[in-house]
């Protein structure tokens, strides 16, 4: 089968119908194919030997964007079998086959039905086949082929990042490179001129130029200015077929902007300027502005201003403004009127930045002249100083002249000027101001220690206008006399051991003064005039403002005395010296070997041994376990009563129970029983138990009486004597009874059991029985009756 193009569509495919085939024969190779066809006719089955077959297929060709009636013509398949006879069928199968692509089965013409485009398709592939329509077998083997779209000049050059946005400094040389644009061509490159692009220039001259080729677009003007004109807008079109007419065309646009450069120096708008200040202007506070004129922008407008001669160049300054690019005059000094009314000023503004490559259009800076012209106003009261500092010894009178504030009218009137002192609600008035002359006097007694400075401030105005006032500070010092003693800077607690050693220092006192230093240190120590010769102790000034005190002699005894008193005279060195007398309290407490204290007095123990919260706490405890114990104990001693009554047989009626303890268990352990049983007991209870007496002092007995004339009242008188005598006892009265009644009274007995109108049924007759000696007893003791034994 052979697959061949009998006729192109127009006569300008002709040529190119024969190129195809020759490419055709000589780049592709051939397919022989050798086969055996058998044949069955009727049961009988016929060999044919089919000899070699060579044949040749090459691309089929289609023009893209076809427009017309019919369907385009793309070409023929043909196969050597085909006799003609309408026995062979061919098959087109592939991309396209049946939709795009058409194939008459008679005789192998291909057509295409629809328009093609080459930029979405460029070519399709497709396999060709003939067979035998009696028998349905292949008569050629399925060969495959490329049919390709052939381009035609269909699309026009494209910008896609279009449009552009560039900057070139302005000034810059003829051809600097401002961007380089590239169109692209959809159209196939290889073919033809479709896909050939140049360059033009629509609209920006004289000013760019671009490059037919390269689409690099350059400055075509030498010195653009940016201040002449900033903004450029370029039109560049882009043009295949190599330009050539009939050529499609794109466009884009580029906007280009001439960036600064420092071409241009600052210009002040005069030569001369004016400006008006006021004398009551601050010091500090701007007076004026003025401003130089720059055509460029950004960093290269940027001006400093400076004065660079002139009287008034230490009066004023000039600062710039980053903003406005302004120069801000200010006022360094105080203007006044009476003394100059005018100024002049050079100032000079000047670039900061400066380009080299443009220098030679410089100087980049310009000058003029500032006259400054000052105006007279009603300016209040000037002082001589800015501030005042004066002294005064406290304790000074009142109404002592400490110092003189002045101030004047700086106007040309000079009007006169009265003083005051402004006062606050709390502030205590402690001075005086003159109105006319500005004398400052005392108006209460001073004193440093409490305060040592005052400040105060002054106020000062015209006459006619009190508004206009100035102020002035003024810091008083109060100067120091020598009027406070020197004392001790603490009360000190003072240990002793029993073994100290003679000349051994047992402390170290130091003094203060609240006066100043010169009247306070150096202080001087010694001991009180009537104790200059103490046995115990003496005293060595340290001549560093401390002294130690040390001892005269060894071993001391808390048993002889606890404390000792050690007076001390300490002077200071003013003038006249003041001193002031102070007593040390000195404690002796047992130490052992080392001189650590062992024993003391409780607030000499504890001060000097340091004792610890520890230690304090176990200390308390052993006290409250102590307590807890002694309680315990007197409880259990006042469950075990003594019996009222010794003998179940001594039922006498001459018991009597009291409720009242007197003074609790002391007063209890206080009370002798022996002075019930035996009169003469009594005198041997000298003290009460209960209570320790500081001083031992002895009660004044009346003298003993004979027993025989002792009666109650005596005995009780004597009894009330003692305890009214006794500085020992305790701050209550106790109650105490006796049982004995005296001896013999007239009265007769008190007791029942003797009287006769007693009905009692005891019997007494059994006394008989005991003898003269124990009658005389039971005679002396009334009531009481021996127990009897068997």
């Amino acid at each position: 089968m052979r697959i061949t193009r009998t006729s192109c569509i127009c006569p300008v495919l002709v040529c190119l119908c024969f190129v195809q085939r020759c490419y055709g024969a000589a780049h592709h190779s051939s397919i022989k194919v050798n086969r055996n066809q058998t044949k069955q006719i009727e049961g009988e089955t016929e060999v044919h030997h089919r000899p070699k077959r060579g044949w040749v297929w090459n691309q089929f060709f289609v023009l893209e964007e076809h427009i017309g009636p019919d369907p385009q013509y793309v070409g023929k398949l043909h196969s050597n079998s085909d006799k003609g006879d309408g026995s062979v069928k061919y098959i087109l199968t592939g991309e396209g086959a049946g939709t795009i692509f058409t194939i008459d089965e008679t005789t192998g013409d291909i057509h295409a039905t629809k328009s093609l485009d080459r930029e979405q398709k460029t070519h399709y592939v497709l396999h060709a086949q003939a067979i035998d329509r009696r028998t349905n077998k292949p008569l050629e083997p399925e060969s495959e082929f490329i049919i390709k779209v052939q381009d035609i000049n269909d699309n026009a050059p494209e910008f896609s990042d279009g449009p552009y946005v560039v900057t070139v400094p302005e000034m810059s040389e003829i051809g600097t490179s401002v961007m380089q644009v590239t169109a692209t061509d959809a159209d196939d490159p290889t073919y033809g001129n479709s896909a050939r692009v140049v360059y033009s220039i629509l609209q920006g001259q004289p000013y760019f130029s671009v490059d037919p080729k390269t689409g690099v677009i350059r400055t075509a003007l030498p010195n653009m200015d940016r201040e002449a004109r900033e903004h450029y807008s370029v039109v560049i079109q882009a043009k295949d077929m190599a330009g050539q007419v009939g050529g499609l065309s794109g466009s884009t646009t580029v906007n280009i902007t001439l960036t600064d450069v420092n071409d241009n120096p600052p210009r002040f708008p005069q030569k001369h300027h004016q400006l008006y200040v006021p004398e009551s202007a601050q010091v500090g506070s701007a007076v004026g502005k003025i401003k130089a004129n720059d055509a460029d922008i950004g960093l290269n407008a940027d001006i400093k201003y400076t004065i660079v001669n002139g009287d008034g160049s230490g009066v004023f300054s000039i600062s710039t403004d980053k903003d406005s690019r302004e120069g801000i005059l200010s006022l360094k000094k105080p203007l006044n009127y009476e003394k100059k009314k005018l100024y002049t000023l050079n100032i000079e503004g000047a670039n900061t930045h400066v380009d080299f490559h443009f220098s030679h259009l410089g100087p980049f800076k310009d000058t003029t002249m500032l006259k400054i012209i000052v105006g007279d106003v009603d300016e209040s009261p000037l002082f001589t100083l800015p501030s005042y500092v004066l002294d005064v010894y406290e304790n000074a009178e009142l109404g002592t002249i400490i110092g003189t504030v002045t101030a004047h009218d700086p106007d040309s009137a000079n009007i006169l000027v009265r003083y005051s002192i402004d006062r606050n609600e709390e502030e205590e008035k402690y001075f005086n101001i003159d109105v006319i002359t500005g004398d400052i006097r005392t108006a209460k007694i001073l004193d440093r220690e409490e305060t040592p400075w005052h400040n105060i401030t002054v106020a000062a105005s015209e006459i006619d206008n009190a508004d206009l006032v100035s102020h002035a500070p003024v810091a008083i010092r109060v100067l120091d006399v020598n009027d406070n003693p020197p004392e001790l800077v603490r009360e000190y607690d003072v240990i002793v051991c029993e073994n100290a050693k003679p000349g051994q220092v047992i402390h170290t006192v130091s003094a203060t003064d609240k006066d100043d230093t010169g009247n306070g240190p150096r202080f001087h120590f010694s001991l009180g005039e009537t104790h200059s010769v103490n046995p115990n102790f003496t005293l060595r000034d340290n001549e560093d403002n401390t002294a130690s005190i040390l001892t005269r002699r060894k071993r001391f005894s808390r048993a002889t005395q606890e404390l000792y008193y050690l007076p001390i005279l300490i002077s200071d060195g003013g003038i006249p010296s003041l001193s002031s007398s102070s007593t040390l309290t000195i404690s002796v407490c047992a130490c052992d070997r080392n001189g650590r204290v062992r024993t003391c007095h409780a607030e000499a123990f504890l001060s000097s041994a340091g004792l610890s919260t520890g230690a304090l706490i176990a200390i308390l405890l052993c006290v409250v376990i102590l307590l807890a114990i002694v309680v315990l104990f007197i409880t259990l001693r006042r469950s075990k009563k003594e019996p009222l009554i010794i003998s179940e047989e001594d039922v006498r009626e001459n018991v009597v129970t009291y409720d009242d303890e007197g003074g609790g268990e002391e007063d209890t352990e206080a009370f002798d029983i022996t002075a019930l049983r035996n009169p003469s007991a009594a005198e041997e209870l000298k003290y009460r138990r209960d209570v320790r007496p500081e001083v031992m002092s002895t009660p004044k007995h009346q003298p003993p009486s004979n027993q025989d004339s002792l009666d109650v009242q005596e005995f009780l008188r004597q009894r009330l004597a003692e305890a009214d005598l006794d500085s020992s006892g305790p701050p209550y009265d106790s109650l105490q009874t006796y049982a004995y009644e005296g001896h013999r009274s007239e009265a007769g007995s008190i007791s029942s059991l003797d009287s006769v109108a007693s009905h009692s049924e005891q019997d007494y007759t059994y006394l008989d029985d005991w003898g003269p000696e124990f009658k005389k007893l039971a005679e002396l003791y009334g009531d009481i009756e021996p127990e009897r034994t068997t």
